[in-house]
């Protein structure tokens, strides 16, 4: 039976050492500040932000928070992104998504300086990654990096499998893999014979948004199963991409939906933020 990896206990031990990082700026009298900057009131989205504010409040973080109305104007939501830019007490932010449908999602986010992208959704942030320079790392793939390393994953030579391919997961997620050596194959929804790529990998990410999708006979066994997946059934109960019953007796180690990716992703965050102002404090 798989080792169930605990992204909720990994996600606190990170915490806890970057509360011990934030103390230390602290000493030097240096705040570190993540800004957050919300257009309109989707409630998934109201969620988020709590969380992350929670868990700035946790390791000694400020947050400020730029609450927009929904109906705001591009080019309003831009100039109060530049103003934060320019703003020195601002080491990191976040545009929390999905904006308002009436704004250009792409062109918001290229407003946000490269340095101060807590998300690394940044062009030049993706640049850097795919080129395989130092970059700030986008959340969940980062997330999922540290899940399987924790986990005792090995990565040179290893093929690993990543069903979805995001901006904001599926392709970092392969490039991160790739930089640490695995072989990688990148697999959606037009893919024929998913199971047959699925079953050949060592380690399998699946982060698709589609409840179920990989069963227990699509898992090489021993293999390492990442589930970004979080979808919701009509009874309401959250599952991931993966069958978790039918998976968990085949993999060598996987993540649970809930408790496995979820709390990495803001864990991420946060070392994001301290990252950004470590580096610009020197």
């Amino acid at each position: 039976m798989g080792n169930i990896i605990d992204g909720k206990g990994i996600a606190a031990e990170i915490r806890a050492e970057l509360k011990g990082r934030a103390a230390a700026l602290r000493e030097r009298g240096i705040a570190p500040c993540l800004a957050v900057v919300l257009a309109g009131d989707d409630p998934a989205s109201l969620i988020y932000v709590r969380n992350k504010k929670r868990a700035c409040e946790e390791i000694g973080i400020l947050s400020r928070e730029v609450t927009l109305p929904g109906d705001i104007e591009e080019d309003a939501l831009i100039a109060e992104i530049q103003a934060l830019n320019k703003d020195e007490t601002v080491d990191a932010m976040l545009v929390q998504l999905p904006l308002p449908r009436h704004i250009d999602e792409r062109r918001v986010l290229a407003e946000v300086a490269p340095e101060k992208d807590a998300d690394g959704f940044h062009v030049v942030n993706a640049g850097l990654l795919f080129s395989g320079q130092k970059s700030v790392l986008p959340c969940t793939p980062a997330g999922c990096m540290e899940l399987l390393r924790r986990a005792g994953t090995a990565f040179r030579g290893r093929h690993a499998v990543v069903v979805g391919r995001s901006n904001i997961v599926g392709k970092p997620m392969a490039m991160l893999l790739l930089n640490e050596h695995a072989t990688v194959t990148v697999c959606h929804s037009r893919t024929k014979d998913l199971a047959d790529f699925a079953r050949s990998a060592d380690i399998l990410v699946a982060a698709v948004g589609r409840a179920g999708l990989i069963t227990g006979d699509m898992i090489k066994p021993g293999a390492a199963v990442i589930d970004v997946g979080m979808n919701r059934l009509p009874d309401g109960k959250v599952v991931g991409d993966v069958d978790f019953a039918s998976a968990l007796p085949v993999a060598g180690a996987i993540t649970p939906v809930p408790g496995g990716v979820g709390p990495m992703t803001i864990a991420m965050l946060m070392q994001n933020t301290i990252v950004a102002c470590e580096t610009r404090h020197g």
